[in-house]
């Protein structure tokens, strides 16, 4: 479904270039659960926002069900997002001024031809993650692990078929850790494929691959018997 081809990232600035990613080749089946791990500024960000079409790779392909994403336009990038990809956040990236409802809305917000079932879909994916009581509520007003379901459900409700996750559980105590575990391996059971970046090993070993990184390169691609 996923593939990345020989992907390198550089930066450069007047006085300095650095390179993020080393020669990534790297593939994503379908269905996949993958965990990404490694030390702070080991390229797992930047491999994810590859991933995201958010950002391009300065050399090398990405394959996504074989269209080469590393050489389409900005507007074919902004609809492939809309259409395939659920991102969610360690910082859950709520709106502080819209009701919960309003927020998880916005996950449809470059979907056309949906005006009579937006509001149908919102409803799903808030009593999809447990949080349709609080569809009026502002974040504000939520816990950290209710405002990260919100965030789920936000990534969830154009029903994408790949979810990014960027420690989705990094802001959350153990128990609201482990709730959110739950929801991302309930979608990945009923089919989303899922790319998850972590720092910790438990939520980690509970993907079916493992990939481990360091210094812009992958170190190691490990499936894991669940």
């Amino acid at each position: 479904m996923i593939e990345l081809q020989s992907v390198s990232r550089l930066y450069r600035s007047d006085e300095i270039e650095t390179t993020a990613l080393h020669g990534i080749s790297l593939s994503i089946r379908r269905g996949e659960f993958a965990a990404v791990m490694g030390p702070s500024g080991c390229g797992k960000s930047t491999l994810l926002n590859i991933l995201g079409a958010v950002d391009r790779p300065t050399s090398g392909q990405y394959l996504f069900e074989g269209v080469d994403l590393a050489r389409r336009g900005e507007g074919a990038l902004a609809q492939h997002r809309a259409r395939h990809l659920g991102f969610i956040f360690q910082s859950f990236n709520l709106v502080d001024d819209l009701t919960i409802a309003e927020n998880v809305e916005l996950g449809l917000i470059y979907r056309k031809g949906l005006s009579g079932a937006r509001r149908t879909l919102v409803e799903a994916a808030m009593d999809r993650v447990g949080i349709a009581h609080r569809a009026r509520h502002f974040p504000h007003q939520l816990s950290g692990g209710q405002q990260q379901r919100a965030a789920i459900a936000r990534a969830i409700v154009g029903e994408p078929g790949v979810i990014l996750a960027d420690e989705p559980t990094g802001n959350l105590d153990t128990e609201n850790g482990a709730q959110v575990m739950d929801i991302l391996k309930g979608l990945n059971a009923a089919g989303a494929t899922i790319v998850m970046v972590t720092h910790s090993p438990s939520h980690a070993d509970q993907a079916s691959r493992r990939i481990d990184m360091l210094d812009g390169r992958l170190a190691a691609s490990v499936a894991q018997a669940l």
